[in-house]
């Protein structure tokens, strides 16, 4: 039973001291990296959907936005949002040239201060509601890498683009052939990693060949457990906002073939280190 002493500026109160200030363990945190261009209609409601999650396990949540250079009104949009709730815990940072998606999510994930880290795209086609569904195999003790399938489990999915969905497949099937792993969905925005994996994986690609270049390294990280989970799928079209062309998948095609076979070798990660970031 720990002694009961009375604070000499308690007012009387009395206070139970703690037993040793060096054994407070502090509360596991989930960095959301938000990349974001020309995102003005969406990134307000996708926010709002993350400040009003709750995360199980008391974990709590880092939100990183990473303006890519956008041309219409995203920037004052998360401005306001964060003068409108400074105690959501938003760090934001905006590049001055347009990079692309994956220098985004670099720059992200070299400023993340969380135990994992988790992608989320700010244009609502992804549901931060289901953020529990993709830790609990984490949490569980089972995996250290969960990618979120949209072409599995019996959740929502907008009925959409038929050779868009002939592409993500045969992209998933050319992905699989060449990590040896059997995903459903590799092109899959929802991606949840524990940080001290992903920091240590040399990431190159700037735009949306980050994918394709994160599965091929992921799958040589020595010893990582990769699960699945099915999550739902609320698609846009073009006229809504859609940036992803046919290009792209060519350019995905090469990032499969260079980042399985061109540069091979394992990943074999480190403890991390700890380090202080401050973002301005």
């Amino acid at each position: 039973m720990p002694e009961i002493l009375e604070h000499p500026q308690s007012n009387g109160i009395a206070f139970i001291p703690p037993n040793d200030l060096s054994d407070h363990i502090p509360p596991k945190k989930l960095s959301i990296i938000i990349p974001a261009y020309n995102e003005e209609k969406t990134i307000l409601a996708v926010l709002e959907k993350i400040r009003l999650v709750v995360l199980m396990d008391e974990i709590q949540k880092e939100i990183i936005i990473v303006n890519d250079c956008s041309r219409d009104n995203t920037d004052q949009v998360i401005k306001n949002y964060i003068l409108l709730y400074p105690q959501a815990n938003i760090q934001y940072f905006c590049h001055t040239l347009n990079q692309g998606k994956g220098a985004a999510i670099h720059t992200g994930i070299a400023n993340a201060t969380g135990d994992w880290l988790l992608i989320q795209d700010a244009d609502m086609e992804y549901d931060p509601t289901e953020y529990n569904t993709l830790l609990f195999p984490i949490l569980s003790g089972y995996a250290d890498v969960v990618y979120g399938s949209r072409f599995m489990g019996g959740r929502p999915h907008r009925i959409l683009f038929f050779w868009h969905t002939i592409g993500n497949r045969f992209l998933t099937f050319l992905s699989n052939a060449c990590s040896n792993l059997n995903l459903t969905d590799m092109e899959t925005g929802y991606k949840l990693f524990k940080t001290e994996i992903i920091r240590q994986i040399p990431l190159q690609e700037k735009r949306f060949g980050f994918e394709p270049e994160i599965t091929a390294r992921i799958a040589r990280v020595e010893g990582a457990r990769i699960y699945e989970v099915g999550i739902s799928y609320y698609g846009r079209t073009y006229k809504e906002g859609k940036k992803i062309k046919w290009r792209d998948g060519v350019r995905t095609i090469f990032c499969i073939i260079k980042y399985s076979f061109i540069t091979r070798g394992k990943i074999v990660t480190q403890p991390p280190v700890t380090q202080k970031l401050v973002a301005s």
